[in-house]
């Protein structure tokens, strides 16, 4: 019997987003007899929590939910959070003596971008690190070549699309760091959408006279569901009448719901927060529209494609590469007039979708689960 190896894995917390769904995905589908694995988020909250699997050892920094606001009297306990949180950014030896307990790690993994320097500040030298690039960094606010350079002292970077390989394939200095570059399509399960798109729709009524377009992400400036909001609000004083139901939640969710009232579209525009299950909400709209400024992979547009939906998305990270090229649903200029154009054509030539309906009827996905875990738990193996 070979040892487990012993693996620490940091996010952030389990909350409602595509990496985090990924993750809880992936440690479902790990067998168990090969690795001992702690699992540290920053913050113990999150809908994932509940699926990580009982023999994962779940650590925490705190506890609770994520603090988005600035209540007079949440301030306390979040400062409090951020300065413990530095604290241990900048003095690993405590974290690692006290919490993870003098344990001696064969491998570290940042399961986000945003967890690089804690990985790569950890006391344990003899560790192999690994990290999980969700996003098309040279979008990403900060993120400089330089700042995107530190990311290869990690033994290796896994990407999730060809736009982002590219990336850092253009950043690699030589042969030696291109070999740390390893693309792997989010691991994903299609059954279990599949089966929950068949269940009631819950907390929405949909009107099948006019169209509606579905978007379903967390709410914050990334996803551009402002963009969303101003184009719908143009077409429909053009006279061109649909509906537009946003699923989701996120720390923008007021500012996008004040915007929504701001542009007189309360009636045609809902905002539904957050749901479990969002699958027979894609099922029973007529459109699904990605109106994000940027992405890494969208794994929505992956649920969006195995539910055949009627697909508009902007050009973004993964676009290309999930739609074929635009043979499996239509592309458009990364911009407010290109999310104009696209739900114009929804709305005038529907027909023109056909095409793309025609293409989705037998169209198998190229990535599924088991090829991606395999991958993944091939590199744990190799290092």
């Amino acid at each position: 019997m070979t040892e487990k190896k012993k693996i620490l894995i940091r996010i952030g917390s389990l909350r409602h987003g595509g990496a985090e769904k990924v993750l809880v995905t992936f440690l479902k589908n790990l067998p168990q007899d090969k690795y001992e694995i702690d699992l540290l988020l920053n913050l113990y909250s999150g809908k994932y929590l509940s699926e990580v699997p009982s023999w994962i050892n779940i650590l925490y920094l705190n506890k609770g939910e994520m603090i988005t606001t600035n209540r007079p009297h949440e301030i306390p306990r979040k400062a409090a959070r951020v300065i413990y949180q530095g604290a241990l950014k900048k003095f690993p030896n405590l974290l690692y003596k006290g919490k993870l307990k003098n344990k001696k790690y064969d491998i570290e993994f940042a399961a986000i971008h945003g967890m690089r320097d804690e990985i790569l500040g950890s006391p344990i030298k003899s560790s192999k690190k690994i990290v999980w690039i969700h996003n098309d960094l040279s979008q990403v606010k900060g993120y400089t070549n330089d700042e995107i350079r530190k990311f290869f002292g990690f033994d290796k970077i896994m990407v999730i699309s060809e736009k982002i390989e590219h990336l850092f394939h253009s950043l690699a200095k030589n042969e030696t760091e291109k070999q740390k570059i390893v693309k792997i399509y989010n691991p994903l399960d299609t059954e279990e959408f599949i089966a929950k798109a068949d269940q009631p729709v819950l907390h929405y009524e949909f009107d099948h006279s006019v169209p509606t377009f579905i978007s379903v992400g967390t709410v914050f400036p990334q996803k551009g569901f402002d963009r969303l909001l101003k184009v719908h609000k143009k077409l429909l004083d053009e006279g061109f009448k649909h509906k537009i139901l946003i699923v989701g939640d996120g720390y923008d969710f007021e500012n996008i719901k004040k915007l929504k009232s701001d542009l007189g579209v309360d009636e045609t525009a809902t905002m539904l927060g957050f749901t479990d299950n969002p699958y027979p909400y894609f099922k029973n709209a007529d459109f699904y529209i990605l109106s994000s400024r940027y992405e890494g992979f969208p794994t929505v547009l992956f649920e969006a494609i195995t539910l055949k939906k009627r697909i508009i998305s902007t050009e973004v990270s993964g676009a290309n590469e999930m739609l074929n090229n635009g043979e499996l649903g239509l592309i458009v200029e990364n911009s407010e007039d290109g999310i104009y154009e696209g739900i114009k054509k929804a709305l005038t030539q529907p027909a023109s979708f056909e095409t793309y309906s025609e293409k989705l009827k037998n169209y198998e996905m190229p990535f599924n689960l088991e090829n991606s875990v395999n991958k993944i738990t091939s590199i744990l193996d190799e290092l």
